[in-house]
């Protein structure tokens, strides 16, 4: 009995010390980074623009899923400034009283789309954007514009469109006189109607005119438009408000479109969606709102109201109107006419132009931001902004492996996880149309599949012929449609490399790459017809663009361990699962405890380790729910548990189980990356140059085990080699060091070439290094007291010097597995062939950390290239040829190092005592005369210069072989022996000086009781 007590009582001291060290983001995850690799080529929906009003080279933009951008040089370039909080972004508002200094950002698109992101407040910055803070409106989800008053910083009004998918009561229009300590809610409506625009006269601040909107959207269908819909303009800064119809049609309104000519601000144009056609369009008023007249129903101005609803109009002509649209529209008599805008990506959502030069316009795409310089004839796209959206994200095994992703309204892409110079535009390749989603390369041939939208068109696509063909299951009799998610699903399996999987309704099969499939389930949905008729979609204007598309499968896990164990997961709540090979199917959703009846079973995970075990993740946001839900079985389905816990953040979307160690699982939120050691008993959020983005999908690629993830905003982002979070656990977290387990370190042997021609302004991902690294934790931040670390050969042989990390957590040091560059002669010039560093021999080596009075060591390995192109005997000549010019180029320069001190020895000998010219002069003669044979003693290192002494012609040949991976060739032997007669020649030559005219010096020196001038050993001089 004793002993089970003290067992208790241990199990809890140990308990309650692990959970004392829980992981804490940055303070464990330490030296691990994201790496994001963009790409730029396509960026991504941009939903706001803002001008500086007085210093025209800056511009801030505000993405749909990738946060706050502030351009310096008139959007030449760009750099985030809002990583760390909501991504998607409504509005943006500099205050004219302060414009360098506070900046308001309103969270929360408001272009209502079927995949919009979420806002979660209202931020102000009073540091010109690098830091902010939330100043309220947290269940806002959207706010659509921000007005401060140019006379008074204090006095701001906000326009909360409020949430899409639900009711809420944080909607319409607020005031703050405090610079937003508290909010007055001037103008509401209901729970359905929000402000989804709101102007400020520019010459009268108390004159506003405020756009409210009706609107709604469900998982099946979205509605634009009611009763509640209305322009309200107000007089005296928000105290009152009429509402201003005075000539628009009867009926209800849907989302409308307002803006006031600063140069006439009489002058107020609106664009309604209204209940009559004819009507809808371009609204026109002369007195400030009082009446109003239709001029233009044009398609370019009525198309999708939800999407497009932004006018702008010139700052200095009231008669040009830009309208956001399908292509863009602009007038230039006032709104009588339009005109599409030149070229550029479609889907247009704000348009400004520069305050003093109305030619220079920016305009707001799905694609991107572009730049016209004549008044909107042409434009050219912004090459800086890396905020494309995946739905999707796979890799390959290829070396460098690909990504492979689908975006919004973007195609399908793969490009390379590493590149020459790093990843540029130029990497990157379209494997698809339209809004791209699943994009998976076959495991064994070089074909990708790729899809579009609602799997209207599913393309395999062979690399080598260039060649095309659509494989999308079409229906098999009159009777039956198929229904298929906007997102369809589609799964390779891992059994057989042909074998292909895609759901509608159904789960179809092809064992021969998608040329003939076979159902293999019944209709896995709810099949609830009322959720079918997206025919009515839309509200006042109709959008049956099959994003509405319900009752559809939207995941699909084949068990890695067992091919006839396949879980589907459905957009309207079942979670289906065989056991063989779809020969019968169980609803699994009834085991399923706490979530929301028909939420939406976003993915499913089935495990690596275990056939019985997999993972559900099932978000309720597109029914106002922002919950998150997250499961896991290992029963197949028959009961669940909860991995979710207080500190997370945002619904999630994606779960990625590690293949090596199960305790290891990722999590995509709305707001980001989390991260469990423990099988998601605990979760930490990973922050580590990670922004707030929603990820929307994982893939883990296995050879070099990283973590790749498609976000829907950032593009995508890479955690290079999670190895260290696979071994850490409670009781690693415990010790004072650890040094993590570390494969062999290949030094690659690649050389080559790569250009910046025409990419200055263009945005390259970063490359993984592929120097050797050195994980290792520390419990506790080193601070008092020495903390070293070395390299060493197995004999204990210092080889490198490195400098620790002394943080709390994971601590990575890179080694490039070289030695020092070796010390090079003083001369006129540098000489760059020196700057070489000779790598080491592959083998094991020991990396010996040093802390206070405590040693912590672990053993590290290097490996050759099995891709070089030489044989050992040929490595070996030439890592004996690199050490010998490499010692060679040291005893160099310490010959250099004693004929400059004997030279100053010799020129202060003549200018202290004139006397000893006869013996000085000489010598210093033959010295100054050797010393131009050894180094460059004139010209510079540009066009003046001088031609190649013996240190020139030795670091060459030096850096010549220290950085080449073939063998020595005959000619660069015949250099090294040319090289080397003349150094040993050099070496007699001074010798021989010393002995002649040296000697002579030297006696004068004694004769006359000067001091002589100590010299440093070999030792010494290398050492300083």
């Amino acid at each position: 009995m004793k002993q089970i007590l003290l067992f208790l009582v241990l199990f809890s001291v140990i308990t309650q010390a692990q959970e004392s060290n829980q992981i804490i983001g940055k303070e464990i995850f330490g030296d691990i980074e994201a790496r994001q690799i963009g790409p730029a080529v396509m960026s991504g929906r941009i939903t706001d623009i803002e001008n500086h009003p007085t210093n025209k080279n800056i511009i801030y933009v505000g993405a749909a899923g990738g946060g706050v951008w502030k351009s310096q040089d008139g959007g030449v370039t760009f750099n985030s400034i809002f990583d760390d909080h909501a991504q998607s972004i409504g509005a943006i508002e500099i205050d004219p009283n302060n414009p360098d200094k506070i900046i308001w950002v309103g969270t929360g698109e408001t272009w209502t789309r079927n995949s919009v992101s979420i806002g979660d407040g209202l931020y102000r910055s009073t540091d010109g954007g690098t830091n902010w803070t939330k100043v309220g409106f947290e269940e806002s989800e959207r706010i659509a514009a921000i007005q401060v008053n140019p006379e008074n910083s204090d006095e701001v009004y906000v326009a909360s469109l409020g949430p899409l998918w639900g009711d809420g009561d944080q909607r319409g229009i607020y005031k703050t006189t405090d610079g937003g300590e508290n909010w007055e809610k001037l103008l509401y409506i209901d729970e359905t109607t929000g402000a989804s625009e709101l102007v400020m006269h520019p010459e009268n601040p108390e004159i506003m005119y405020a756009a409210f909107w009706q609107f709604r959207r469900t998982p099946w269908s979205f509605s634009s438009g009611g009763p509640n819909s209305g322009l309200y303009k107000t007089t005296d800064g928000g105290e009152n408000w009429e509402k201003i119809h005075k000539g628009f049609p009867e009926g209800d309104l849907g989302r409308i479109a307002v803006a006031i000519a600063p140069s006439n601000p009489e002058i107020v144009y609106a664009v309604l969606e209204t209940e009559d056609k004819n009507k809808s369009g371009l609204w026109k008023s002369t007195d400030g709102g009082k009446n109003w007249e239709h001029l233009n129903n044009d398609f370019g101005l009525t198309v999708r109201p939800f999407y497009f609803s932004r006018i702008t109009v010139d700052p200095r002509n009231p008669d040009i109107v830009v309208k956001g649209g399908l292509n863009g529209s602009i007038s230039r008599d006032g709104g009588k006419t339009f005109k599409n805008l030149g070229y550029m990506h479609s889907d247009i959502h704000d348009i400004t132009f520069h305050n003093n030069d109305s030619d220079i316009m920016y305009a707001a795409t799905d694609g991107g931001l572009y730049r016209s310089w004549n008044g909107g004839t042409t434009f050219e796209i912004v090459e800086d902004l890396p905020v494309s959206q995946f739905y999707h994200v796979s890799v390959d095994n290829d070396e460098p492996y690909n990504v492979y992703g689908g975006l919004q309204d973007n195609n399908s892409w793969y490009g390379p996880s590493s590149a020459p110079g790093g990843i540029k535009a130029k990497n990157w390749n379209p494997i698809g149309a339209g809004d791209g989603f699943r994009v998976l390369k076959h495991p064994t041939k070089n074909i990708i599949y790729s899809e579009m939208q609602g799997a209207d068109n599913v393309w395999r696509y062979h690399v080598e012929s260039n060649r095309v063909k659509t494989i999308q299951p079409l229906p098999q009799d009159s009777k039956t449609e198929l229904r298929f998610n906007w997102n369809a699903p589609i799964a390779i399996s891992d059994h057989a490399p042909d074998r292909l999987y895609i759901g509608s309704q159904f789960l179809h099969k092809s064992e021969d790459m998608g040329d003939t499939w076979e159902i293999i389930s019944p209709d896995l949905t709810t099949n609830d017809p009322a959720k079918q008729d997206q025919s009515k979609s839309g509200g006042l204007s109709m959008d049956n663009s099959g994003a509405e598309n319900h009752t559809t499968i939207f995941s699909i896990a084949e068990s890695p361990l067992d091919q006839n164990i396949i879980w589907v997961g459905t957009d309207d709540g079942n979670i289906q699962l065989t056991t063989d090979g779809g020969k019968s199917w169980n609803n699994k959703i009834k085991n399923l405890q706490g979530v929301p009846a028909n939420s939406w079973v976003y993915h499913i995970e089935a495990s690596s380790h275990d056939k019985a075990t997999a993972y559900v993740v099932i978000e309720d946001h597109s029914r106002g729910n922002m919950k998150p839900y997250v499961y896991k079985t290992t029963d197949y389905g028959n009961s669940w548990t909860s991995l979710v816990t207080d500190n997370i953040e945002g619904f999630a979307r994606n779960i990625q189980e590690d293949f090596v160690n199960p305790d290891l699982l990722f999590l995509g939120t709305e707001f980001g990356l989390y991260i469990s050691i423990n099988g998601g008993k605990n979760w930490a959020k990973f922050e580590n140059n990670m922004p707030a983005v929603a990820v929307h999908y994982m893939d883990i690629q296995k050879r070099e085990n990283d973590l790749v993830m498609g976000t829907h905003g950032r593009g995508i982002i890479i955690i290079d080699d999670i190895t260290p979070l696979r071994e850490l656990s409670p009781e690693i977290l415990e010790k004072d060091v650890h040094f993590f387990e570390t494969e062999p370190t290949v030094m690659v042997e690649e050389s080559g070439f790569s250009s910046s021609f025409g990419t200055e302004t263009q945005f390259a991902g970063p490359n993984p290094s592929k120097a050797l690294k050195i994980p290792y934790y520390l419990k506790k931040r080193h601070t008092f007291g020495k903390m070293t670390m070395e390299v060493q050969d197995m004999e204990g042989n210092t080889i490198a010097e490195l400098a620790p990390g002394k943080s709390k957590g994971i601590n990575i040091v890179t080694w490039n597995y070289t030695l020092n560059v070796p010390k090079m002669a003083k001369g006129k010039t540098l000489d760059f062939g020196g700057f070489t560093a000779p790598r080491v021999k592959a083998g094991k080596y020991k990396i010996v950390l040093t802390k206070g009075k405590e040693s912590y060591s672990t053993i590290v390995e290097l490996k050759y290239d099995d891709k070089a192109m030489v044989t050992a005997a040929e490595r070996a000549e030439q890592e004996d040829y690199t050490m010998r010019l490499y010692n060679m180029i040291e005893d160099l320069a310490y010959l250099v190092y004693q004929v400059d001190e004997k030279i100053g020895l010799a020129r202060q000998v003549l200018e202290d005592y004139p006397k000893a010219e006869k013996v000085a002069k000489s010598y210093l003669s033959e010295l100054e005369a050797l010393k131009k044979d050894l180094v460059i003693t004139t010209g510079d290192n540009y066009v003046a210069s001088a031609d190649p002494e013996l240190r020139e012609k030795m670091a060459e040949l030096y850096s010549n072989i220290a950085s080449n991976y073939g063998k020595v060739g005959v000619s660069r032997k015949a250099s090294y022996d040319v090289i080397e007669s003349e150094f040993n020649k050099a070496l007699e030559r001074f010798e021989e000086i010393e002995k002649k005219e040296g000697e002579k010096l030297s006696k004068f020196i004694k004769q006359n009781n000067i001091e002589p001038k100590e010299l440093q050993s070999k030792e010494e001089f290398l050492e300083d």
